[in-house]
């Protein structure tokens, strides 16, 4: 973990108070503290960085990778191939992650990548942002991602067909920069940042995978300053009783606050519908882009995400 994210850390489990986190460094290489604790000094939590990562997640240890399919070595490599396809110039990959990343401006403040997964949509922000944190409660994917980040390349393993796969390296663009962004394993409902942070924010094909939807747009509000931020949100609105229970919903149901389509609840609440989300967001914009995931040589799923953009 870089240091310099330190100065920006708060205690993710005493929110809404804001408690500073204090580092206690065990082991640094160039700047990164690579093993140590991080303490909140006012409800005596610690958490842990290991192997460069820092684990804010408040709820404690992640599932182990039997529990959580995001942790498997088969999902880790199909997310690598949805994010980096292109890269290895496989005519079957999308360029959904350079379209989403065309419609956020650049910013002299920081960006914020919630579920950032596998780190492609952090590294687009690097080219607009004089630091960038991603975020994701998944091991695996951090772990790729800080990879990357360090080595600038990653070897992947595709899955052509039952026990066949194909060996493949990925290797980062020249744009794209390592010294300012970081990936850290966290919680979307509990954001391990102070208020108004982030000038730029993204949430891309997550609020369908949280179990308090509001509730992590609260917290991307949150972290938002007041003026002068942008906001990209842009999801397949797939809601499952496996993650949320429908009345938490904010879409998909025939009755209730949030009956309708998601999207349209989405806009609705950003735009101040009844004083959930305040300051109240201005509409810039909405669409769909199409994103693509592999399983196997002959085997994607193709998702429609509908995004908007909003910005105060």
């Amino acid at each position: 973990m870089k240091k310099t994210l330190l100065d920006l850390l708060v205690c993710p489990s005493c929110l809404p108070h804001e408690n500073k986190l204090v580092g206690r460094i065990q082991r640094e290489e160039e700047g990164d503290m690579v093993e140590g604790v991080l303490e909140c000094r006012r409800c005596g939590r610690s958490y842990p960085v290991r192997e460069g990562i820092a684990f804010l997640d408040p709820r404690g240890e992640v599932a182990p990778p039997t529990e959580s399919k995001y942790e498997t070595p088969a999902v880790v490599s199909s997310y690598l191939w949805s994010h980096y396809g292109d890269l290895l110039g496989d005519g079957e990959a999308s360029d959904a992650y350079g379209q989403w990343a065309s419609l956020l401006s650049g910013t002299d403040g920081p960006a914020i990548d919630l579920g950032s997964a596998v780190g492609r949509f952090s590294f687009e922000m690097t080219t607009k942002s004089h630091f960038v944190v991603g975020i994701d409660n998944s091991v695996s994917f951090v772990r790729s991602a800080r990879e990357l980040m360090v080595r600038r390349r990653k070897g992947i393993s595709l899955r052509e067909e039952g026990n066949l796969s194909r060996e493949e390296t990925l290797v980062l663009r020249d744009d794209w920069r390592s010294d300012n962004v970081e990936f850290i394993v966290g919680d979307a409902l509990a954001l391990p940042f102070p208020s108004h942070t982030f000038s730029r924010l993204a949430s891309l094909n997550l609020i369908d995978k949280v179990p308090l939807p509001l509730k992590h747009l609260q917290e991307l509000n949150r972290v938002a300053p007041n003026e002068g931020v942008e906001l990209l949100l842009s999801d397949p609105f797939s809601w499952s009783t496996d993650v949320a229970r429908p009345e938490d919903w904010l879409g998909g149901t025939q009755k209730g606050p949030f009956a309708g389509r998601g999207l349209d609840n989405v806009k609705a609440l950003l735009g101040g519908k009844d004083g959930w989300i305040r300051p109240a967001w201005t509409p810039g914009g909405e669409g769909h882009i199409w994103w693509k995931i592999r399983t196997h040589a002959n085997h994607f799923e193709l998702i429609r995400s509908c995004y908007v953009k909003a910005a105060r």
